[in-house]
């Protein structure tokens, strides 16, 4: 069995085009009827985010932890006591490919880090969009570390300890644990999802936060990026 995990502060408007896309991926014909469980985890809600995944068709688990490292962690173990043996890990304001978890399981690995692309450069301008694609490594063998993109065995993640109750970076910390236990890591840009590039991002030092520095890091200063590239620093974003 499958497990996915969404953790979700007020995502009342895009959760639901989240879980339907996680549907869809479920009922791929390769995954051969395989039961995929869906769990939202409402961190400190205070919209309609419940109401929104649960009509859609997602289980949902309250927390007030206000910390995504926590959020992921109580999905996961939610998830690993209706005893999946995989746990795949998206974010709200994500869209997935109708055979994103068939990817996962087909790479036969203890886990799997896949890419991202971005919805809309609507307000970052063509400056912004071409540096960071110029950064970013569309490719197997890349070194990006999504929370938005993410699967793992359950007994991998299990020996790698889960997710730690960081505020960010939870994500770049448990795949540097499962490194540490000899985990076998897929690096597939196979299965690429949208993702969001708002502005009014929910998760401190993320993807929107990460964007948003871009953009003013190169308006301040257009040469200051030249010689710094986060591709190659292990950091979640990009």
């Amino acid at each position: 069995m499958i497990g996915v995990v969404i953790p979700a502060h007020n995502e009342e408007n895009h959760i639901h085009q989240c879980v339907l896309s996680i549907i869809e991926a479920a009922n791929h014909s390769g995954l051969n009827g395989m039961p995929v469980r869906l769990v939202v985890v409402l961190d400190a809600c205070t919209d309609a985010t419940e109401g929104v995944a649960a009509s859609a068709g997602a289980m949902v688990l309250n927390v007030h932890h206000k910390n995504v490292g926590k959020a992921r962690g109580a999905g996961a173990e939610l998830l690993l006591k209706l005893g999946v043996g995989w746990l795949a890990f998206t974010d709200a304001d994500t869209i997935v490919p109708p055979d994103w978890l068939f990817r996962q399981i087909e790479a036969n690995a203890d886990a799997v880090c896949g890419i991202v692309e971005v919805d809309s450069w609507r307000g970052y301008g063509d400056r912004v969009r071409e540096h960071y694609l110029n950064l970013y490594q569309f490719k197997d063998e890349h070194r990006h570390v999504h929370g938005a993109n993410l699967g793992v065995s359950a007994q991998a993640y299990r020996r790698a300890g889960g997710f730690q109750p960081l505020p960010s970076h939870e994500d770049v910390r448990l795949v540097a644990d499962l490194e540490s236990t000899g985990a076998r890591i897929a690096w597939t840009s196979r299965n690429p999802v949208i993702t969001s590039a708002r502005t009014d991002y929910k998760c401190r030092e993320g993807f929107g936060e990460y964007l948003t520095n871009l953009a003013i890091s190169l308006c301040s200063n257009p040469s200051a990026l030249e010689s710094s590239n986060p591709v190659n620093t292990q950091w979640g974003e990009p």
